[in-house]
This record gives structure tokens, sequence and C-alpha cells, in this order.
């Protein structure tokens, strides 16, 4: 039986939002990575007073957002325990799967026993097979691409495997069967996180991405905080590519947006449904537009524009918690356009009291543990540790006689 302390979660993850710190970031060759930290003092500082009032000055040194906490709200930093810095992971591991090994990566392409299958059952060769930033290499390969039909294939240093193709060449059905004919391909050894469909549009010399990109995930290796919610009679309400990196498992319903303001739009209205509910939403401009392309004056004005919208969320709570974080890092100050190994902030708004520090956690885990037990799932039994004593008082006892 339920015993919930409110009535609805959302997790917002704003997708790369790191804050540096990470104990283990030199093994990955990000010792310097503070996605939010060195972006700011890249562009002369942030305006971001609503994420500054829910605590975000206080987890690292963010220019123009001072250390302070307003009544109301909970901050803290969360660090990842499992290998890898993907999207993936990061999502997986928020919601109780600890990996012990991480995805397979592939700095010199793929191998023949990947590409030739591949090629044999599309009907096509293609181009690329490399890592690089998806926007250099459609520009670079995009002529080619237009003259032959041949889909450009990339990597990156994440577990990806992307196909870029025009839309004027190759419908999106087309392309999205594609990824799944690749998502059949890779698996065992070559089991990559994400076949990542990336279609484009424009001239040569203006190719643009559009915002129809899918994800074909591996499904999770074990139940989540989703399935968890879903057995206990709790809806769970998928925004953006939620639905993808769990590969539909867990979900009452779900529905992919176009742009992060877009994304809070779907957000607020699944926050408007009765009964309870967690809203899982990912907001991914924040990596995709600026953090891959090395961008930290539009991640800063990004910020910015998701600083507005607070407001908003926290007024549809309704007696709920918003609880902010990211899955890691994409510096974009760095050389790299890769993900950066980071710790990611928690932050709650909703809350009644003054401000809450919840620490340093162990894992990003425990942010699911903390909305199963908020939720009044009972016996959660994945990783974590909640933390959710910390945030609510317990319920008096009931009266007797």
């Amino acid at each position: 039986m339920r015993d919930p302390r409110v009535p609805r979660v959302l997790v917002l993850v704003c997708d790369s939002f790191g804050i540096g710190d990470a104990p283990d970031a030199a093994a990955y060759g990000d010792g310097d990575s503070n996605t939010l930290g060195n972006c700011a003092r890249a562009v002369g500082g942030i305006r971001a007073p609503n994420l500054g009032a829910l605590g975000l000055g206080m987890l690292t040194e963010i220019q123009g957002v001072p250390p302070h906490a307003a009544d109301g709200t909970a901050h803290g930093r969360l660090t990842e325990r499992s290998a890898g810095k993907d999207t993936t992971t990061g999502h997986w591991e928020m919601s109780g799967i600890v990996l012990e090994r991480p995805f397979p990566l592939y700095p010199h392409g793929f191998p023949p026993e990947v590409i030739d299958p591949f090629v044999e059952r599309i009907g096509r060769r293609i181009l690329g097979n490399r890592p690089a930033s998806g926007t250099e290499i459609i520009a670079e390969l995009g002529d080619e691409h237009l003259r032959t039909g041949r889909p450009i294939v990339y990597t990156s240093g994440d577990s990806v495997f992307q196909i870029a193709c025009h839309v004027d060449i190759v419908p999106l059905e087309t392309l999205y069967e594609w990824c799944r004919v690749a998502r059949e391909i890779l698996t065992g050894d070559h089991a990559v996180g994400r076949v990542i469909a990336r279609p484009f549009a424009g001239e040569p010399g203006s190719f643009v991405r559009t915002p129809d990109r899918r994800d074909f995930s591996l499904p999770p290796p074990g139940p989540t905080l989703l399935d968890r919610c879903v057995e206990a009679g709790v809806a769970v309400y998928a925004v953006g590519k939620i639905q993808d990196i769990f590969a539909g498992r867990g979900l009452t319903e779900a529905e992919y947006s176009r742009s992060n303001d877009d994304g809070i739009d779907i957000s607020l209205r699944f926050l408007a449904r009765p009964g309870p509910a967690l809203v899982f939403a990912n907001l991914v401009d924040f990596d995709s537009k600026y953090g891959h392309r090395n961008d930290p004056e539009g991640y800063a004005r990004c910020v910015e524009a998701l600083d507005a919208r607070i407001p908003e969320l926290v007024a549809r709570l309704d007696g709920g918690l918003l609880m902010l974080t990211g899955d890691h890092g994409c510096d974009p100050t760095t050389p790299s356009t890769d993900h950066s190994r980071e710790r990611t902030p928690v932050l709650v708004a909703g809350l009644e009291g003054p401000p809450r520090d919840v620490g340093t956690r162990d894992s990003f885990a425990d942010l699911g543990a903390t909305v199963a037990e908020l939720l009044g799932v009972s016996g959660y039994d994945l990783a974590g540790t909640s933390f959710a004593e910390e945030l609510v008082r317990p319920r008096p006892a009931s009266p007797t006689g």
C-alpha cells in the first residue's frame, strides 16, 4: 500500500548540467571540466536568479550566481558510480541501475563485423565511419550524401552509432528503420548504448539538423524506478527522449519534444493531470546545441532561458516537488566536444521551511530512491539511498480512540 509524502514529482534532467569535481574525472580526461562553472566564467557571468534561489551557487562557483538558497528548497551534488559518462548510463543510474562495465566505444570507427551486415541489410554503402562532431561531419560529407544517397555513419566519445541523412534524400521513416536495423546488429560485444537518427535539412553550406532525432537504446538490464512506480499505481509521464532512453519501458504516456521550451510546456501539461505521478523530462538543448558545439555563449543563454521558466514549473507543482539535475557534463570551454565526467546538481523546489543541504551523494541512484519514497513506492529494491527524510518531515502519528 502506498504511503506518499507528495502527490507528484517532476524530475527535470537538464542534459549535460555538470558542476565539475568528479573524483575520477582525471581518469576520463576531464580533470578540468566544470560545465556550468567554466561556461559562466567564459561569458562573464550567467544571470539565473531562480536557479540561484534553488541553491545552484552553493554547489560550485558560477559567476553571476552567488551562493544562496531560499526557503522551501534543497540542494546537493550527485556523484556518478557507473562506468561511463553518457546519457543512457546517467539516466539509468538515477533510476536505480548502476553499471559496472561501460558501453563499448569506437575511437577508430566501427569494425567490419558491424558495418558489413549493416550495409547488406540497408542495401547502400556508407560514408564516414569515424568519431566526429555531428555538425562538422554533416558539413563535410553532406554534399556527397546528396549525390549518392549513402548515409553518414559516425560515433563520438560516447557509445553511440549515429546515422545522419538529409530529409529530402532519405525519408524519416526509412532513417528510423535503418536505425532499428543497426540496433539489431549492435548486440553482444558491440552493444552500444544508443543508435541515434540524425536527420538534417537545408542546402550545402547551410545544413541544419532537424528536431526529429530519435534514440534507439538498449533496454535496461533490469527494473527501474519507472517500472516500480507503474507497479505501485503511480503514473509515469516521459518528456523528450526519456522514452527512448528506457526503450519504452515503465511508461504510462510519453511525448517527444522539439526544444527545451517545448519540453517545459509538455511537462506543465503532464503536471496538471490528476492522480499520483512522476513526470520525467529531459531538456536536451544544452547538450546537443551548445555543449557538443563548444558554444559557451549559447549554453549560457540557454541556462538563462530555463531560469526564466522555473517559476511556471514551481507554480504547477500543486503540493508536489521539482527535482532538477543533470546526467553528465559537456563542458563547452574544453577542446573536446564530447561529454565530460562531472558531478551534477540536485535542486529541489516545493518544500516547506528553511533551505536544506542534502550534501554530496555517493550515487545518481540516490535521486531515484528519494523519488520512490516521496511517491510512496514501498519496498523499493533498486540501487540508491533515499534522502527523502531530509526533505519532508515525518507525518504526525494518526490520532487514536
